[in-house]
């Protein structure tokens, strides 16, 4: 634009140099002098309103990047917002501010990492609900969700967020019991704090939406770190043991139960075994009984031929008596009869 702009004083001055060779060869004459200042004034009076002209052009167009949005003040209120693209707007009187957010902002509390890192103990030492002293340190990562309110709504929003975010910090560890903040409660605590501050934020209208709040340090101060951290390792050491004793508990009950159910179906099957030999034998007996009851002496004999026969199928000793002596005789044939 500013190219432009030179080019066209230049081709008006060489106009004007044109002009003033026409009305004599540098001659100081007055009548010469008044022409060259109404040409210069012409010159002016044309060189004014085309600069004007050409800045309003140029600045009326803006183009707004992705993961920004524009943010348009007209005569000092707040008038719209401008997506990712090409827009256009009054000259002088629309205010143009480009707000970045995607862009994920970190604020730190209870250290310093500039350079190198520093702690400050006025901002990271903490009472706990048990009235003990932590050392604890955070970082807080925010997005910028409404650009309205966190242009107008907050004068300084870096000193709002530091300050909402100690308080709640120190809210949230002022209600955890000192063993929880140095073992199993850290995510809790992050979580409380994170919602405590975003709540706190939006009351402020401050625009700000919190990403994350990530613990840094959660250690008992320095005079006494050494006795907590044993108290710590033994409270690992517990947990430990119960996992063990739980993975032995889950190894153990599914075997049991597994086992039990066998036996179950085991004690059923031998139970269905039972009652159906018990049925067959309740029917061969009815059956028995009701040939037993139609001729009652050829089924007893002919019950105790097959009783007989199963007794003496494979007898281990025969007994006999000899007529003319009349004495027993006991004969040896389990060496005939043996299995």
């Amino acid at each position: 634009m500013f190219d432009l702009i030179k080019k066209i004083i230049d081709f008006l001055n060489n106009l004007d140099n044109r002009n003033s060779g026409n009305n004599g060869n540098g001659s100081n004459d007055p009548i010469t002098i008044d022409a060259n200042q109404k040409a210069g004034l012409k010159k002016a009076a044309f060189l004014f309103p085309v600069i004007l002209l050409i800045f309003a052009l140029f600045s009326s167009f803006y183009t707004i990047d992705p993961g920004e949005i524009g943010v348009i003040q007209r005569f000092g209120k707040l008038s719209s917002y401008s997506d990712p693209g090409l827009h256009l707007k009054i000259p002088i009187v629309d205010k143009l501010t480009v707000v970045d957010v995607e862009k994920v902002r970190r604020i730190e509390i209870g250290f310093r990492s500039d350079r190198s890192r520093v702690s400050v103990v006025q901002e990271s030492l903490m009472i706990t609900k048990d009235e003990n002293i932590v050392d604890a340190q955070a970082i807080i990562q925010w997005k910028i969700k409404d650009p309205g309110n966190f242009l107008f709504k907050v004068f300084n929003v870096n000193a709002t967020i530091k300050g909402a975010a100690e308080v709640s910090l120190r809210s949230t560890i002022g209600n955890t019991m000192i063993d929880d903040a140095l073992t199993t409660g850290r995510d809790q605590i992050q979580s409380n704090t994170r919602e405590f501050l975003q709540e706190l934020l939006d009351s402020y209208n401050s625009g700000v939406a919190i990403t994350d709040v990530k613990l840094q340090i959660v250690d008992p101060p320095e005079e006494v770190k050494d006795a907590f951290n044993e108290v710590v390792r033994a409270k690992e050491d517990k947990e430990k043991l119960i996992n063990n004793a739980k993975g032995y508990f889950e190894d153990v009950i599914p075997k049991a139960r597994g086992e039990a159910e066998k036996m179950i179906r085991q004690a059923e099957a031998y139970r269905e075994q039972r009652i159906s030999t018990a049925e067959g034998d309740v029917a061969r007996f009815n059956q028995i009984y009701s040939e037993y009851r139609k001729d009652k002496g050829t089924t007893k004999t002919r019950i105790y031929l097959e009783k007989m026969q199963t007794i003496l199928q494979k007898p281990k000793k025969v007994i006999g008596v000899d007529s003319s002596s009349g004495s027993l005789n006991l004969l040896q044939l389990g060496e005939v009869f043996k299995d």
